[in-house]
């Protein structure tokens, strides 16, 4: 069997790893969600190791690695922002949303509240549902 070894630090390896799962032909909203965080938090930390900065430099290079994810997966920079912050769900919303239970902007929105505003948010969904228990 044909072996290819790469020697890479854990950031390279991740990296790596999270581009060859994108190019799954089906990939759930919560996996790729995970995924681009995943790259998104290595390419911070290459970005920046030796080095201190500025927090405005800081903030351009977290820029940067937002354009970087979004020319290599084809979504807008907007999008991957989008696809950061669903990593905040709880589980049950993402699992609605994999599901296709909810749509993305619902998941995106209901992201910015806290955890207990979520589950509230859950809560009066399964009451509209039907499944309300009082």
């Amino acid at each position: 069997m044909p072996v290819l070894i790469r020697v890479m630090d854990d950031d390279d390896a991740v990296i790596s790893m999270v581009d060859a799962n994108l190019h799954r032909q089906y990939i759930r909203p919560s996996e790729k969600a995970f995924a681009i965080k995943m790259k998104y938090d290595a390419i911070r930390r290459n970005n920046g190791r030796n080095k201190k900065g500025s927090q405005r430099e800081a903030r351009a290079k977290r820029k940067r690695s937002i354009h970087v994810i979004s020319e290599e997966i084809g979504d807008s920079p907007k999008q991957v922002q989008r696809y950061l912050k669903i990593t905040e769900l709880i589980p049950e919303m993402l699992a609605l949303l994999d599901e296709g239970r909810i749509g993305f902007n619902l998941a995106f929105e209901t992201a910015f509240l806290s955890e207990e505003g979520q589950r509230m948010v859950l809560d009066e969904m399964k009451c509209l549902g039907g499944f309300c228990s009082f």
